[in-house]
């Protein structure tokens, strides 16, 4: 059980450092509310579940080709960028009266979550690096049972992470003004932009190097 927890934690571990998906669901919380802010982590845990799968199939040698690192820097300068922007564009439009943008699917956050996560160099560092080694002790410890046991451990993990998220950013809109607000939105637009920046100038390490 004391092991079960460990990889809880681990999971937790996984989804708390500040980066894209936090200030994706800190945006999308302040201006849609609890469900969007938690499709946003959705999206990310459901990407994060194919690179789990990938690294337990053995396939990580593969982001080791410059072609396909430079790739994935690119998209997700892009993906973190148009994200930024939208949300600059959308902190003007936070009224503390509304309870949800006019015609922003739920999808919509589903999907930002998931190529944001899905596109991250980092999380994919992360996944094949520390999760591949995390897996590899296991799999010589415990049997193939175990293993699945301790992943879904994982994902509790990140899942206890993702409703805390969606529930402090849809909960802090009651107690601030519309002024501190569309801030707030105005930070995590520039955030995202400045990670979008980075990779991109990853990329640009990479394919110019």
């Amino acid at each position: 059980m004391t092991v079960f927890f460990t990889y809880v934690f681990l999971g937790l571990s996984l989804a708390a450092p500040i980066g894209p998906v936090n200030a994706a669901q800190l945006d999308r919380g302040i201006k849609n509310g609890f469900f969007h802010a938690w499709l946003v982590g959705l999206g990310a845990t459901v990407a994060d579940g194919l690179y789990m799968l990938l690294v337990y199939l053995g396939v990580v040698h593969l982001v080791e080709i410059p072609f396909v690192q430079s790739f994935l820097w690119l998209f997700g300068f892009f993906v973190l960028v148009y994200t930024g922007i939208e949300s600059l564009n959308g902190a003007g439009k936070i009224k503390l009266a509304g309870t949800r943008a006019a015609g922003e699917p739920y999808a919509k956050s589903f999907f930002s979550g998931f190529f944001m996560s899905l596109f991250n160099p980092l999380t994919i560092l992360f996944w094949l690096g520390i999760f591949g080694s995390v897996l590899a002790k296991t799999l010589t410890s415990y049997g193939p049972e175990q293993v699945i046991i301790y992943i879904c451990a994982i994902f509790l993990g990140i899942t206890i992470w993702d409703f805390t998220m969606a529930g402090f950013s849809s909960t802090l809109r009651r107690f601030l003004t519309e002024r501190l607000l569309r801030g707030i939105s105005v930070m995590s637009g520039l955030s995202l932009i400045g990670f979008g920046v980075y990779f991109g100038i990853q990329a640009a390490g990479i394919l110019f190097k």
